[in-house]
């Protein structure tokens, strides 16, 4: 199933996007952060204190704003017996549609109970939301540092959740291992040792400089090929405190970008719990299957989801990156219902216009509406089907999204 944690992350994300187009004409928007354990009442009493303050903001059209919004949030707050344990956001204010002209807004709120605990009490009348407190839920906790080396060059990056980070790439000027026209084997082969030495404790330096105050790292993985990996590792070029989250060395073609993207590929035993793994796997089995035989596989939203309804999906891979919404249309007239599929963009088109009845002709308005994630999600729990969440960080992701519609399904048994 879609852990309830990823796709709570996955709308606060997308309600953090929305949030971030909007600007107040003034200092009118408010953000309101409460943390668990303060009184509502004590909140309420905050706020009429805000409302005295704000009665004598000079702006007429501003004051009107932030008065009408501060009353919205004290009636909302009202309805709380206690702020829920992980706390309780509010963003409120005047906002107009960006076609709208002046003088159109409309004061709109938005509660938010976190996906982690808050800690501070805030409150902020400015012409934005102030969303760092939760955009800072949303970045990725576990970090791995990754080095690709041989005797020609190293590569440094950065493995945060699904994304892949390139930090550096540089080269030694180590010759190969040859004669050179009149020296001697032994002598030239000291002079390579000596270049190789002094690269090393370049690509531990290096290593320093963009591993050893990054938050949050987990660990770091070496790979490359031959016994170059080995060489460095053993011969103690790394900081000792960077030594010590040493995770494992694996072997690998290359020391360049690809050989970084080869080394995430090839240590998924070491980085189980990183998204991009699980992904990739789950996208190349999927491809794998398509190859063999188009009967094993689904994709597109309409075969996904008859699919779903009779219950032969073993597996759901739906882009995280899909903007695409379910709207129940209910006709104003007769009352038929029908379910349509809206790109994001198109729903505020769709909520004013409403669409043509195909059975009396007359108006289909907006009922519900739901994210295509939600939606997937309520089907496949009827049938206790796994839904994957496949970003397009990854090539396999993107061929998803633009290739197979944003939904593909690996289903339980062949079918024609």
């Amino acid at each position: 199933m879609v852990a309830i944690e990823e796709l709570k992350k996955l709308k606060l994300n997308r309600l953090l996007e929305q949030l971030e187009k909007i600007k107040g004409r003034g200092t009118e928007l408010i953000s309101l952060y409460i943390p668990f354990g303060r009184a509502v009442s004590l909140v309420i009493n905050d706020l009429y204190e805000e409302y005295s303050t704000a009665s004598n903001i000079k702006d007429r059209v501003t004051r009107h704003h932030v008065l009408n919004a501060l009353v919205t949030i004290i009636q909302k707050l009202k309805l709380y017996r206690e702020i829920p344990p992980n706390g309780l956001v509010i963003f409120c204010g005047a906002i107009a549609k960006p076609d709208d002209p002046p003088g159109s807004e409309k004061i709109n709120i938005f509660e938010i109970e976190p996906i982690e605990p808050i800690s501070t009490y805030l409150y902020r009348c400015n012409d934005h939301f102030h969303l760092d407190i939760l955009k800072d839920m949303l970045k990725e906790k576990a970090v791995f540092g990754l080095i690709a080396i041989d005797r020609e060059e190293a590569t440094f990056a950065l493995l945060k959740g699904n994304k892949i980070e390139i930090l550096d790439n540089i080269t030694s000027g180590v010759p190969g291992k040859h004669r050179a026209g009149g020296q001697s084997a032994r002598r030239f082969e000291r002079i390579i040792e000596e270049m190789a030495h002094e690269f090393y404790k370049r690509v531990g330096e290096y290593a320093s400089k963009y591993f050893l105050n990054t938050p949050n790292l987990k660990g770091i993985i070496i790979g490359g090929p031959g016994p170059t990996k080995k060489e460095f590792y053993d011969g103690n070029y790394l900081h000792y405190q960077l030594k010590s989250k040493i995770l494992g060395i694996v072997d690998i073609g290359y020391a360049d970008e690809s050989g970084i993207y080869e080394l995430v590929y090839r240590c998924d035993d070491l980085l189980k719990d990183v998204a991009l793994i699980e992904e990739t796997k789950n996208m190349q089995e999927f491809l794998e299957k398509l190859a063999k035989s188009s009967d094993d596989v689904a994709y597109g939203f309409d075969d996904v989801i008859k699919y779903l309804e009779n219950g032969s999906v073993e597996k759901v891979l739906v882009s995280s990156n899909l903007d695409l919404f379910i709207m129940e249309m209910r006709c104003i007239n007769c009352g038929y219902k029908d379910i349509v599929k809206v790109e994001q963009i198109k729903i505020n088109e769709l909520e004013s216009q409403g669409s043509k009845c195909k059975v009396c002709g007359g108006t289909m308005k907006v009922s519900a509406s739901k994210h295509v994630i939600e939606y997937l999600k309520e089907l496949a729990d009827k049938t206790r089907t796994d839904i994957k969440l496949i970003s397009s960080n990854i090539g396999e992701g993107k061929e998803l999204l633009n290739s197979f519609g944003g939904i593909a399904a690996i289903l339980r048994y062949v079918h024609k």
